[in-house]
């Protein structure tokens, strides 16, 4: 990789957790990365300093992905300030649990605009800007396959974005962009963690037969694997990163 050249990575929902994971990872591999956040810019400025300390370049910028023209400017941000885009990560998204019988409007609209239009919002803005050969990776979830009770609107939204994702795949065809997904299982975040008694987090831990947690970090590998050079040939694909939950 030429790196008076970087490729450029976008990332949302980069100010922690899985996101700022994905940011250095990407960021140490070579990316000059924009870390998009909605709220928490401390945190978000956090994330680029760590990746300037380690010789990286890297830029906050905030935008609510449930507005299509925060996210248009959020991509003309990326764009004045590294020249353009390869990569979009979209890792933004919010879970609210509760059975269907006893989930609100507020409860469904939420998920809806932050998790199925956020992630097409940045699609559709991508499918205009992104430079041939980019990478698009969406983020699903595990519990697509595992169906548990009261996930029933979160997993719904990651579904959609499941089928996005392979239709969007077909819809690029003659670009040389790749769209995929990462369907996480349980993952060791400060978000997961709260509220969790230690006896639940084992639980959940031992789901899967590697019986641990993932870390963000794991989960980072896997989109640094599917935006670099070795998963090219995957396209239109949802792999899931959970140790074998489901």
């Amino acid at each position: 990789m030429n790196t008076a050249t970087p490729r450029v990575a976008l990332v949302t929902g980069a100010s922690r957790g899985i996101g700022a994971a994905i940011a250095q990872r990407l960021a140490a591999d070579g990316h000059a990365v924009i870390v998009n956040y909605a709220g928490n810019a401390l945190e978000a400025e956090a994330v680029v300093r760590r990746i300037e300390a380690a010789g990286g370049q890297a830029l906050a910028v905030q935008a609510d992905v449930a507005d299509a023209a925060a996210v248009a400017k959020l991509f003309d941000a990326a764009v004045a300030a590294f020249g353009g885009i390869d990569v979009l990560v979209n890792n933004a998204g919010i879970m609210m649990l509760g059975s269907i019988g006893d989930s609100d409007d507020a409860l469904f609209d939420r998920q809806i605009a932050v998790n199925l239009k956020g992630s097409f919002n940045t699609m559709r803005e991508a499918s205009r800007r992104l430079r041939d050969g980019g990478r698009i990776v969406n983020f699903s979830t595990s519990v697509v396959g595992t169906k548990m009770e009261n996930y029933g609107v979160y997993a719904a939204t990651k579904a959609a974005v499941e089928t996005l994702t392979a239709i969007h795949s077909k819809e690029l065809r003659g670009r040389g962009i790749t769209v995929n997904a990462v369907a996480p299982g349980p993952t060791a975040t400060d978000l997961f963690l709260n509220g969790k008694s230690d006896e639940l987090v084992q639980r959940l831990a031992k789901m899967n037969p590697l019986e641990r947690l993932g870390t963000p970090e794991d989960i980072a590998a896997v989109v640094a694997f599917l935006v670099g050079p070795d998963g090219g040939w995957i396209n239109g694909q949802v792999l899931r990163a959970n140790g074998g939950m489901v």
